[in-house]
């Protein structure tokens, strides 16, 4: 591993204070984070009551109302301060207004202030109550206390369905391989001889759903159609739902088929299965044939199929659906479908149109001002997207966990390193950092800015790494070089309970080819068939160079051969491979045939070809192949670019040429 000397992380955000009449023309990237933060308001001890119960006070109606109001506001603070009111006056307190109470815990899935309801319900002698009971067992699954949820439950005399299917829908919650828990929950119920309802059988495919457990969804849908439940439509969307999240796209269309009368929902199902499975051009023809057969748009469809518009970048489309959003006025005003609208048209390139939504929009938070972000990040506007933190806080917005996963790799690519420090502090003094998303970016920041010490800092310190975090500091250590350090991460990832994924082994084999280590790569070639995950193509792309690097261009081609699908990736793999053997003339053969073949290379692909001239001293051809770039393919040269068919120029001695190309080099900058 690297010897240095580490340097101290931040620990507390120590930022300077911003001017208090600071416009947006910051020349420096100042990220005053703590100075343009709204703090929480601290509502007074003793003149809140007042405030907030008004002339209410002696009529205890009035005040059920107040703290069902604050509920529906998700206001659980002040509710739950009314509620302590009453309880210090021993004013009762009806189940309604519970029910009101135990529906905002839900909603924020805030454990505590779910405790302290029940706490209230306790006193109140409402701890019998049946139908509160079924809420209680509810609201502590929602806010992910099954512990709780089964202490209330086991305490219930009679247990109907409702308390069950709220017990199911807590496993549901928690996600992952819970499903063997909301199995067996299931099995105790028929056991028991509970009448399992629709709602049972919906949390149960659920959950197979979020595990894809494909095998028990097959067997819970032969047992749906022998109890004769098929019919219900809430249970065939929860069916398609896990056929799409298994992958199996033919059974969902299936059960689909089968729905004679379909409303929003079932079509809504459909569209975002499609989502999920990157079927983008079937997410928006079946958006299209719902239209055609009179049913409208919701916001749930809104949010699915806009993200799918910048991703096929159908701006004309993105901008009917926007006229669309302002005729209902409805959904103008939800601030989700903005932030949608801003991300479709910065993902199509038009981030102008982008703009004007957001600052025409009225209101704004925290997930409209990190899609405004992204969108400055995905058009090349870095130090926009950096200076929109700062704006952001001047609004009163609190940036978040995902606002700062998004900012942190800004700071890397524009190595500012301060800025990198300051949000660094932030995400400490917020409590960010034990979340891997965030700390994975930290290691990438750090390492692109030179400082490779804090990046391995930032790894020691994770407490729950995964596969992402691991890569990322492989990838630190191969962007700095030091590819040693990254084969004894690779390794000790392999130790532990985590296991390479495609992207990891595609790292390692990019050091195995560089390091010239054909026996590693050899046994990684072996774990990657075991894996099944050769047709990726980045990995597959990866064996072929690894080969070449290694210097045995056989098994280059054997594995190029082997790949059914070929693209520009592994075209450009198998010349790069043949340039890294040495085969140069070969190299360029395969290039010629790559596009005698049909297949478009891509400026990667004219990156390697031109670098492969350079060492070769293929001037003709490298000029051939520049004009080719860009008058038939229409790619615009890059700095890399220009760099080696100027090498390539003066090392023939054709230097007046290379100087027309460092003059349209210069004309970058």
């Amino acid at each position: 591993m690297i010897s240095c000397n580490l340097i101290p992380l931040p620990s507390k955000t120590n930022l300077k204070k911003h001017p208090q009449n600071t416009q947006e023309h910051h020349h420096g990237h100042k990220l005053n984070f703590s100075h343009h933060i709204k703090q929480p308001q601290k509502y007074p001890k003793h003149n809140i009551l007042p405030n907030l119960l008004s002339v209410h006070t002696k009529n205890p109606h009035a005040i059920y109302k107040d703290i069902q109001k604050f509920a529906h506001q998700n206001k659980l603070k002040e509710a739950l301060t009314i509620l302590d009111y009453l309880d210090h006056r021993g004013i009762p307190v009806n189940p309604t207004t519970f029910s009101f109470l135990i529906a905002a815990c839900v909603r924020m899935k805030c454990l505590s202030s779910a405790k302290v309801v029940h706490t209230h319900i306790l006193i109140n002698g409402l701890g019998d109550n049946e139908f509160i009971q079924t809420k209680v067992v509810n609201m502590y699954a929602a806010c992910g206390s099954i512990e709780d949820a089964k202490k209330m439950f086991d305490k219930m005399p009679v247990r109907s369905v409702y308390p069950w299917n709220a017990l199911l829908r807590g496993n549901v919650v928690l996600g992952g391989r819970k499903y063997k828990d909301v199995l067996g929950t299931f099995s105790d119920m028929r056991g028991l001889g509970v009448d399992v309802n629709v709602y049972s059988f919906s949390c149960l495919i659920k959950s197979f759903a979020g595990a894809s457990a494909l095998f028990q969804g097959l067997k819970t849908h032969g047992m749906l159609i022998k109890n004769g439940f098929l019919g219900s439509d809430i249970v065939r969307t929860s069916l398609m739902d896990m056929y799409f999240k298994c992958g199996k796209v033919r059974l969902a269309y299936r059960v689909f088929e089968e729905v004679e009368e379909r409303d929003v929902v079932t079509w809504g199902a459909m569209i975002a299965g499609f989502a999920h499975n990157k079927l983008q051009r079937e997410v928006l023809e079946y958006t299209r044939l719902m239209i055609k057969e009179g049913i409208e748009v919701n916001s749930v469809i809104l949010t699915t199929i806009l993200p799918v518009i910048g991703e096929v970048q159908e701006r004309k489309l993105g901008k009917e659906v926007h006229a669309y959003v302002i005729k209902t006025k409805e959904y103008s005003k939800q601030l989700f479908i903005q932030s949608g609208l801003v991300d479709m048209y910065s993902k199509c390139g038009d981030i102008l149109s982008g703009r004007k939504v957001f600052y025409g929009s009225k209101e704004r938070n925290a997930i409209s001002w990190t899609a405004l972000i992204s969108g400055y990040i995905l058009n090349g506007r870095l130090d926009q997207a950096l200076r929109s933190i700062v704006w952001m806080q001047q609004e009163g917005f609190k940036p978040d966990l995902v606002t700062v996963a998004t900012i942190l790799p800004v700071c890397g690519k524009l190595k500012v390193l301060k800025q990198g420090k300051e949000i660094h502090a932030y995400a400490v003094k917020n409590g960010f950092l034990p979340n891997a998303s965030v700390s994975t970016c930290l290691m990438m920041m750090y390492s692109k800015c030179g400082l490779l010490q804090y990046s391995s800092k930032v790894f020691d310190g994770m407490e729950n790494r995964n596969v992402i975090s691991w890569t990322a500091m492989m990838d630190s250590y191969i962007d700095s070089g030091c590819l040693e350090e990254a084969l004894v991460i690779f390794r000790s990832m392999q130790l532990s309970k985590h296991r390479a994924d495609s992207v990891a082994m595609g790292r390692i084999l990019s050091v195995c080819g560089k390091l010239r280590l054909l026996k590693l790569g050899r046994e990684i070639h072996g774990q990657i068939l075991k894996k099944d995950i050769s047709f990726v193509p980045f990995v597959s792309a990866e064996l072929v160079k690894m080969y070449g690097g290694c210097g045995a261009i056989d098994k280059s081609r054997f594995s190029f051969a082997a790949i059914p699908v070929k693209g520009s990736l592994t075209w450009t793999a198998i010349i790069e491979a043949y340039g890294l053997s040495g085969q140069y003339r070969e190299a360029i053969n395969e290039f010629k045939q790559m596009i005698s073949k049909g297949f478009n290379p891509n400026h990667f692909t004219f990156k390697v070809v031109f670098s492969i001239c350079e060492k070769a001293g293929f001037a003709d051809e490298g000029c051939q192949f520049f004009t080719m770039m860009t008058q038939k393919y229409k790619i615009k040269a890059s700095e890399d670019h220009y760099t080696s068919i100027i090498n390539l120029l003066h090392h023939v001695g054709r230097t007046k040429e290379a100087e027309k190309f460092v003059l349209l080099k210069q004309s970058l900058a």
